[in-house]
Formats: structure tokens, sequence, C-alpha cells
């Protein structure tokens, strides 16, 4: 008798989490760790002791995704992979003292082109994966992959991008057994959104909007993440799945 719960089997597959030191990163990484999965996880710190949570359980890499030459260098010091997921990425309002384009490009270098090239350094060993349903890239966009948010234009634009690119990476290595898709995250409790769920004034108008009135897991982005990477996704590529308790539809 099914009990309606959904569980994963990644036993033996290798993963590499970028930005997997906290938040939707962190619960990701977790929940491919807890389905058996070997996972590597990066950071921009020097080691994984340098940050708050035990990280011991994974792998970790070094990582500025803004620099190419270490995005290779991680690529390179894997055995081989299974599952890309990128993750890595931050929220920059351009201030009084920044140039708007310097910050602009900096997000778009972030969230689009990062993940580009991580994929491409990848592309070799994702080739050879034996992961039944195929070897996958997942992307994590968000919202402002679909509506503008006027405060974070580079950061919108980064994040549509990359829904862009998961249906190019789709047409292009189907061909190699590599899937590529999007989970769009919606409004998440997190450290990063803290002080935002924290202030009524800010938290009640997502709420309104939002049918589900409460604010995303990142353990619930984690689930539609391992459910893209599964064999039971094993005809989906080039999608991006909304996960946003109804928010993006209630306008």
């Amino acid at each position: 008798m099914s009990t309606g719960t959904a569980t994963f089997n990644f036993a033996g597959a290798k993963v590499l989490v970028t930005g997997g030191t906290s938040g939707i990163g962190l619960a990701t990484a977790t929940a491919f760790a807890d389905a058996g999965a070997a996972v590597t996880i990066t950071g921009t710190r020097n080691s994984a002791a340098d940050y708050e949570d035990d990280l011991s359980c994974f792998s970790y890499r070094q990582l500025r995704v803004t620099d190419n030459a270490e995005i290779k260098t991680v690529a390179a010091s894997l055995d081989g992979l299974d599952v890309l997921v990128n993750n890595a990425g931050n929220v920059k309002i351009a201030g009084r003292k920044d140039d708007p384009v310097d910050v602009f490009e900096e997000m778009v270098r972030v969230h689009l082109l990062s993940a580009h090239n991580m994929a491409q350094a990848c592309l070799e060993m994702l080739s050879a994966s034996t992961l039944p349903g195929g070897a996958s890239v997942v992307g994590i966009a968000s919202l402002t992959s679909f509506i503008a948010n006027p405060f974070v234009p580079g950061y919108g634009a980064g994040k549509a991008g990359l829904v862009q690119l998961a249906k190019t990476q789709a047409a292009l290595w189907s061909a190699r057994g590599i899937r590529s898709n999007c989970v769009a995250a919606g409004h998440i409790a997190t450290r990063m959104t803290a002080p935002i769920v924290e202030t009524e004034a800010f938290s009640k108008g997502i709420l309104d909007r939002t049918p589900m009135k409460r604010w995303g897991k990142p353990e619930e982005i984690a689930d539609a993440v391992l459910f893209l990477s599964s064999s039971r996704a094993s005809f989906i590529t080039g999608e991006t799945l909304i996960v946003d308790g109804g928010y993006l539809f209630n306008s």
C-alpha cells in the first residue's frame, strides 16, 4: 500500500552542487547525500570548516564562480559526474557608490555565465554518465526569470537567461544523454531572505499574493531538483519547474 511519500535512490551517483554551503544549495546537497549520492559542494571560503553548518559529509571545493579558471580547476578535480546543480549566486543592488553597469554585468556573470561555463567544463564527464534517466544539469532560476524586479535588473536578466540556457543545452546535449532543466524558486525562507521574512510590511505583500499563504522551504526546492535529476523525469528536458506556492499565476 502506497504511503504517498516520494523517495529517491541516487546510490552511486556523483553530484556537484555549486554554492552548496547554505540555503537552497545546502538543502539540495543534503537531499542528494541522503539519497545515497557522493556530493561535492562549492563555496567561497577556504574550507568547509569555515562555515557554521556541519558540511563534513560532503567533498568541498573553494570556488569563485566569476573566475572561469577556478571553474575549470574544480571540474578537473572531479573523478566523474552525473548531476550538476548550478545553484551558486547572490543578490546585489547597486548602491550610490556602485556603477550600475558593473553591478549588472557582475550579476549576469554570477548567475548565467558561470552556469554555462561550469556545464561546459563538466560536459565530457556528464556525457560519460550511466545514471538511469541520463545525466542532468539543473539550474536554480527565480521568479525574476519571468517577472521584472527593477531593484535587481542584472539578477533578473541572469536568471531569465538561465531558463533559456536550459532549453539550448537540452537541444544540444540530448543526443549525449544529458538532460537540462531549471527549478524556478519562489519566495523561500533562508538566511539570505530572513530580513524580509521577519519584516511584516514586506512579508505581508508576498503572503497576500501567494495562494498557499506561506514562505517556501529550501527542502521543497531540493525535492524538485531531485525529481528532475531522477529517472522519473527521464522524458523531461529544457523545462523550468516553478516552485512558488502559486505566487506567479496569482497576479
